[in-house]
């Protein structure tokens, strides 16, 4: 099983720098994704009409649980528009899932999730499916900031 970590940032600057400062740690270039109006990085990728629609395509990929379709489009939304930009780190093994989390904490993210993913058995790496587990990695978000998110 492995986890991808994915934070939420109010401005494409703070995401900028903490991807920054994922590398400067040394986590690859190819497992840190900057997701922002400015540089729509994997998300500008996807097959779709429109710039939210490839936004939402790939934050639905990233939370593919029914319940969190709903903040998948709304973060799309939010990230079209500029008014948030995403950092999504696909950490190997607990050492750096941890040191990624620690850095993720400590530079302002306003909401962060920890998502788990697990190999089909005989299925394709692309047929990644997500446990049920999930964990907030950041103190309750202020119930204005939270609507804000939603």
């Amino acid at each position: 099983m492995s986890a991808v970590l994915l934070a939420v940032f109010g401005q494409f600057r703070d995401a900028e720098r903490v991807r920054t400062r994922l590398v400067s740690d040394g986590f690859p270039t190819d497992r840190v994704e900057l997701t922002s109006a400015t540089e729509p990085g994997r998300a500008g990728l996807h097959p779709a009409g429109s710039r939210r629609a490839k936004f939402a395509q790939y934050f639905r990929m990233l939370l593919s649980e029914d319940d969190e379709r709903e903040f998948a489009d709304a973060l799309a939304e939010r990230v079209e528009g500029g008014t948030a930009a995403t950092i999504a780190v696909h950490p190997r093994g607990a050492i750096e899932t941890a040191r990624a989390a620690e850095i993720l904490q400590g530079e302002g993210a306003l909401r962060a999730r920890r998502i788990e993913r697990r190999r089909l058995l005989g299925a394709p790496l692309h047929a990644r499916q997500p446990d049920r587990r999930r964990l907030h990695l950041l103190p309750a978000v202020p119930r204005a900031q939270a609507r804000a998110l939603r």
